[in-house]
This record gives structure tokens, sequence and C-alpha cells, in this order.
């Protein structure tokens, strides 16, 4: 029996159509691949639909569902306590895969052990390019993107800084954080740096388990190289700066997660990312 090389982990939430084709990206794109590879989904608050699916259309892929909306950093630790490769890549259920961008990722890993988390380029299914690595928050970073305060000249310039949008990442660069729609990691400098913590139900879970890395000297590196489209339903802030505070339940959920993030890390420094 092959030692299992790498785990394709996916992650959904009431999305059968969307896992679908994920799920067939990577049927297309890691045949022939010559990489020893299992996949297995983890799957939150699950539908009939999603249960149908895995049985009819991919029995060989290892499901574990979960009736309640257990949360994205649930579904991560599962991923990792069930994953049998070496290297695991965590993707959410609306990531498709382009062409060889799973075996270019686990060479560049494989030739790096400085890095702990590698994050590709991703691309709206319109083919727009979407943000996928930032700077650490600022408590006022949350006040910017979630009202029209970022709309002003101020509000521009610091979602300007928190995004890199002034950096040309034309290259493999290291960054604070990297979106957990889709990263590759070590196993085993996962389960160094530990689960991510349970206490965000939404938002801040890969803000805070990049930071972790960081603290435990592995790198977090954002890899242009090669890419994945992200079918990403952004919760915009609407109906002005009290509207979106007050009607917009994806703004509390990311004013909590962030609340609890600056409490936990209150007093401490920043690590430093080079």
């Amino acid at each position: 029996m092959h030692t299992i090389e790498l785990t394709l982990a996916v992650n959904g939430y009431r999305s059968p159509e969307i896992l679908r084709l994920c799920l067939q990206s990577i049927e297309r794109e890691m045949k022939g691949s010559g990489i020893v590879y299992e996949v297995l989904v983890a799957d939150s608050a699950t539908e009939e639909a999603t249960e149908m699916l895995m049985r009819e259309e991919f029995p060989s892929v290892r499901f574990f569902p979960f009736k309640e909306n257990v949360g994205f950093k649930k579904l991560v630790n599962v991923s990792l306590e069930e994953a049998r490769g070496e290297y695991v890549f965590l993707i959410n259920s609306d990531i498709v895969l382009s062409p060889e961008a799973v075996p270019e990722m686990l060479s560049y890993l494989k030739a790096h052990p400085e890095i702990g988390l590698l994050g590709p380029k991703q691309y709206n299914f319109n083919g727009s390019l979407q943000q996928s690595c930032f700077h650490f928050y600022r408590p006022e970073t949350i006040l910017y993107r979630r009202t029209w305060l970022g709309r002003l000249p101020f509000g521009r310039k610091h979602l300007r800084w928190f995004t890199l949008a002034d950096e040309p990442l034309t290259e493999p660069t290291a960054v604070d954080w990297i979106i957990g729609s889709a990263m590759l990691v070590s196993r085993a400098k996962a389960q160094t740096v530990g689960p991510m913590d349970e206490r965000f139900f939404l938002y801040m879970e890969d803000v805070d388990w990049c930071r972790r890395f960081w603290e435990h000297g592995y790198k977090v590196v954002h890899y242009p190289n090669t890419f994945v489209y992200h079918y990403h339903g952004k919760g915009s802030a609407k109906g002005g700066f009290f509207g979106s505070l007050l009607f917009n339940p994806l703004t509390w959920y990311h004013i909590d997660s962030a609340l609890k993030y600056f409490w936990k890390y209150r007093g401490k420094p920043l690590p430093p990312v080079e």
C-alpha cells in the first residue's frame, strides 16, 4: 500500500452544486499527477442533496457530515484529524482547481521547509483577481471594511495597506495571513501549531491560525505562481453606517470575532514577518 502524500480536504456548507464542481476539478486536475492522494469532505449543516451527491457520484470520497452549522474552524479541525496525507490542502467547497496548481504548490512547499502555510493566487469565476493575502488586522480595520467609512480617503488608504494593494506580489512573498479558502500545510507542522481556535465561529479563524504559525517560527507565504478559482460570496456593507451595523448579521459576526481576537492577543506584540 502506497503512503498517502496529500489529503485534499474540502470544507462545505449547504452548497451541493458548487461542491460537485470542486470535486470534479480535483478528479480532473489530479489525474495523472503522480501524487498519491486522498479526498475527504467535511460538511456543515448537511442537506439531503449533499448526502445524495456524495453517495451517488463520489462514493470513494471520505465524507464527514454535520447536521448543525458547526462553523469553518470545526470543519478544518476535523479534516486535519482525519487526514492521512503527509500534506493537507485545505480548500472550501467553492474552490475550483486550475491545471498544475496542486503539484506546483506541493513541490514548492517541500523545497521550502521554513514555510508553514502556502496559499495560491485566487480568481473570481469571472476572471477578476481576488484579494487573498493581507496585513494583520488593526481595530479600525473592521470598521472600514464593514461600513461606508472605508470609502472615505482615510478609510481607503487604510484598506489599501490592509489588502497589500500597493505590493507587487508577483513572486512568492511572506505575508501576515492568507485567506482560509485555500491553504496548503504540512500535517506535522499543523499538529505542532495546533488546531484552529474554536472560539471563532465565523471570521478571524484563519487570521489567528496564520499568526500562530508565525509565532512558532513558520512562514506564511502567498504563492502567485499558480492559482485557483474561488466563488466568494462577500457579505457587503449595506444601508450606510448604521444600516450595516444594525441589519447585516455578518457584520456582527465579524465584530464579535474581532473582539475575541484582540482580547486574545491583548498586550502581545505582533510576530515578526519576513
